[in-house]
């Protein structure tokens, strides 16, 4: 049974407030870098929008989705954001990195992140041993798959509905080989 909108409300306010406190714990000198990780329709998005809306000073979000080249590229994405986002903004240096145009199928612009502002990253795949050793915060979500996909193709419709089992196949693949729950320092269960 599809859990009620309320429930999921409450969780990702946990788990903002969760993240805040793993924050505001870290040395002062510490520019902070977030990962938040999860299947389709977990809430990632969600509590990244909501964190952001209440971190005090400037921070960058990004969103995996802005780096998957294409519906396989859930493994190139996050590959994509260890070595040109995650790697030189952990040694103090702006990042450079191309944004996906997905209308396109192809790169599209380039962007530059700032080093020396707090970075929230989320999506699908962020979190794995190698990206884990760069953040401070690092978020799991976890949430039962009849919710997510309700949640996911509410939000994104028949743009993604064609796309569930082939991203959810590399999400698996995702779990299986990195075991993201485990490089967690916050799991939150999201009805």
């Amino acid at each position: 049974m599809p859990s009620s909108a309320d429930e999921v409300d409450a969780a990702l306010a946990g788990v903002v407030e969760r993240i805040e406190a793993a924050v505001s714990d870290l040395a002062p000198e510490i520019i902070p870098i977030v990962l938040i990780d999860g299947r389709s329709g977990a809430g990632k998005s969600s509590v990244a929008r909501r964190l952001r809306e209440r971190w005090q000073g400037p921070v960058t979000v990004i969103g995996l989705d802005e780096l998957y080249p294409g519906w396989d590229g859930l493994s190139a994405g996050a590959t994509l954001a260890r070595e040109f986002i995650l790697t030189p903004l952990s040694e103090g240096r702006a990042a450079a990195w191309r944004r996906w145009d997905w209308a396109a199928d192809a790169p599209g612009a380039e962007v530059v992140t700032p080093a020396g502002v707090p970075l929230i990253l989320e999506g699908a795949g962020a979190l794995t041993p190698r990206t884990a050793r760069l953040a401070h915060v690092r978020v799991w979500l976890e949430a039962p798959e009849d919710s997510r996909r309700d949640r996911a193709l509410t939000r994104d419709g028949d743009t993604y509905r064609p796309h569930w089992s082939r991203w959810a196949a590399q999400e698996e693949h995702h779990l299986r080989t990195h075991h993201p729950q485990s490089l967690a320092t916050i799991v939150v269960d999201v009805p």
